[in-house]
């Protein structure tokens, strides 16, 4: 259930060779990496996802198109992608899931997971948010990039969500799940994935 995840702006290539050493030890399911980490070599089992669009997601739509098409082209399985937060919080739903679907089409067949950012919006945009994900084509809808000032996941949000999307949608609870307890109560809420920078730690507390 876990992408073990360094997004860390000042993270280097050896970094991410000891990120991927460390993910086959737990195993894991995925190792999530910024894109101009890829392609990853010598991965093995696990899953390559990476990030589009992130953290802002105020990118225009093609140029949020054209990193996930060159994150499929560089061996990502699975792309994150932020949504635009400014038309979620002024209602521009048409325009929240042509965003969304022009990176589900550029993807090329990789799975695609839905940024909402669900501590900065209300429960009534989350639940529009994650519609309009479902109905754009994406695979997954997920809590939080964890750069956001207003925080990282809730079980609230997270069981909201999965209200939302039903069986339908994976949920990914990302964003400060820094603790067995944390994580357990993200599960128990309805998250089918878990993004965690803290992989070990959660782990070895079960």
């Amino acid at each position: 259930m876990i992408d073990h995840t360094l997004l860390k702006p000042e993270s280097t290539a050896a970094d991410v060779v000891n990120l991927v050493e460390e993910a086959k030890g737990l195993g894991v399911l995925a190792v999530c990496v910024s894109p101009n980490m890829l392609p990853l070599q010598n991965t093995g089992d696990l899953v390559v996802a990476t990030v589009c669009g992130f953290p802002s997601g105020a990118h225009q739509p093609e140029v949020k198109a054209a990193e996930a098409a060159q994150a499929a082209r560089n061996g990502a399985a699975e792309v994150d992608m932020v949504v635009n937060l400014a038309l979620v919080k002024t209602g521009q739903w048409d325009a929240v899931e042509a965003d969304i679907r022009g990176v589900v089409d550029a993807a090329a067949g990789a799975l695609v997971k839905v940024i909402i950012e669900s501590a900065a919006l209300t429960d009534e945009e989350i639940v529009h948010a994650c519609g309009r994900a479902e109905a754009a084509g994406a695979h997954f809808v997920k809590t939080s990039t964890g750069f956001h000032p207003a925080g990282g996941a809730s079980a609230h949000a997270v069981a909201l969500m999965r209200q939302t999307v039903g069986d339908r949608l994976g949920v990914k609870a990302s964003g400060g799940i820094r603790t067995p307890e944390a994580a357990a109560e993200m599960i128990a809420a309805g998250a089918s994935r878990l993004g965690l920078s803290g992989s070990a730690a959660v782990l070895a507390g079960f």
